[in-house]
């Protein structure tokens, strides 16, 4: 009777490991899902800055980029770059910064 308790030893182990994967495919779905939002978000904030608009584009990063994302703005001349950065899945996973940086073109009269 050596054997007996093997498959309770086992079928633990296989439960450990299918929640850690679990966890791992929810946290990469979760990074994936706030990568996007940098995007749109620096996308549309580059578009409202080449528009004129640096307030309303502050507002759209804070309603569509993850919690606690930062707006980083370069303008020369004309060009316009708009950057997003942000932590993944509330900051549950440290060390890692998501990031996503948009172009534009100033239009004309929208000023400095």
């Amino acid at each position: 009777m050596p054997d007996r308790g093997s498959v309770t030893v086992e079928a633990a182990l296989g439960i450990g490991v299918l929640t850690f994967v679990s966890v791992l495919l929810f946290a990469g779905i979760g990074v994936a899902t706030d990568q996007l939002r940098c995007t749109d978000a620096a996308r549309e904030a580059a578009r409202l800055l080449a528009r004129g608009q640096p307030a309303r584009a502050e507002q759209a990063v804070r309603e569509i980029a993850p919690r606690g994302a930062r707006l980083d703005v370069v303008r020369e001349g004309d060009t316009i770059s708009a950057g997003v950065e942000a932590a993944p899945a509330a900051g549950l996973l440290p060390g890692i910064r998501l990031s996503s940086r948009a172009f534009a073109i100033a239009e004309p009269g929208s000023g400095p």
